[in-house]
């Protein structure tokens, strides 16, 4: 028996739940003679702001134990320039989905951004960037705010005509509650979990080792809890959660799919694997296989919290 591995949620389907997270896949076609983009769910672009921005000063990645610690800041090339430049050949790959991930320091910024994609093609659906802790402004600020949150995803639906998906911060005291709000303003769906705030200090200079200071924490060590939010997030809303934190095998992206993500995402395991995000794809339709799973959906949310 083969596993169907098709998705639907918010009006996306995907040929597999297995998607690159921003930040790691570039703009996606910087990865085509690595990865078969055609074997993976889709992608999501790394942050695109109404300008383009050359992000934090160096150095601003190390790695860690199980993991590693980034503050690029949102490096850029623009939505003009991605539009013109990086956008025209992933439709040469129409069946790994387009998601674009949106970054802007207020509102407005997010709604020109937004204006500009609309009249696109080949982009299916916009991750909505509430989350970035390794900028200035912006980002985790509307994360954080339930206020700012709610007007952020009311602006953007209201003028986007694709499906929204918002990206929250892992760095709040409730993550329901921001998946209630804003799932309340009018989010399609949800991502989550960007990274954790860090710090790390170089003991024999005594200065961090980050020229931001802090830096965001990911990758396999962040998983649990990361796995705990997705459950968390999941069973608060009635919207789609895609879930991601520490991903690197097929059995990670099943934890995830039990936990109740309609779909994962792939980041960190890219540094050390480019091509970890199609190879989990493959072994999580293996898995399913194994397991006579029919439907990869089956698996979503039948985590058996029964005792005994």
């Amino acid at each position: 028996m083969k596993t169907d591995m098709r998705i639907q949620f918010a009006g996306i389907e995907l040929a597999n739940p297995v998607l690159a997270a921003s930040g790691t896949f570039g703009y996606g076609v910087e990865f085509e003679e690595i990865v078969d983009l055609e074997k993976i769910g889709g992608f999501c672009t790394k942050g695109i702001s109404r300008e383009p921005m050359a992000g934090n000063a160096a150095p601003r990645i190390i790695e860690t134990s199980s993991g590693m610690m980034n503050a690029i800041g949102l490096q850029n090339i623009g939505v003009d320039a991605y539009l013109e430049q990086k956008l025209p050949p992933m439709r040469n790959y129409p069946r790994c989905a387009v998601i674009v991930n949106v970054f802007g320091g207020c509102v407005d910024d997010y709604l020109e951004v937004i204006r500009k994609l609309n009249d696109a093609q080949g982009i299916a659906a916009y991750e909505i960037n509430a989350s970035c802790p390794n900028t200035s402004h912006g980002g985790m600020v509307f994360g954080t705010d339930p206020g700012a949150l709610s007007e952020l995803v009311r602006g953007v639906k209201e003028i986007a005509v694709r499906p929204v998906i918002i990206k929250l911060s892992p760095n709040v005291t409730s993550i329901p509650e921001m998946a209630r709000c804003a799932e309340a303003a009018g989010a399609d769906a949800l991502s989550l979990v960007n990274t954790f705030v860090s710090l790390s200090i170089d003991i024999a200079t005594r200065k961090p080792r980050i020229a931001n200071v802090t830096a965001g924490l990911s990758g396999p060590a962040i998983k649990p809890i990361a796995l705990r939010m997705a459950w968390e997030a999941a069973k608060s809303v009635k919207i789609p959660v895609i879930g991601l934190g520490g991903i690197t095998s097929a059995e990670d992206a099943v934890e995830f799919l039990i936990a109740g993500s309609s779909a994962v995402q792939v980041g960190t395991a890219t540094y050390a694997d480019p091509r970890a995000t199609e190879r989990i794809a493959k072994g999580l339709e293996h898995w399913c296989t194994r397991h006579h799973v029919e439907k990869v959906t089956d698996l979503i949310g039948t985590v058996d919290l029964s005792k005994g």
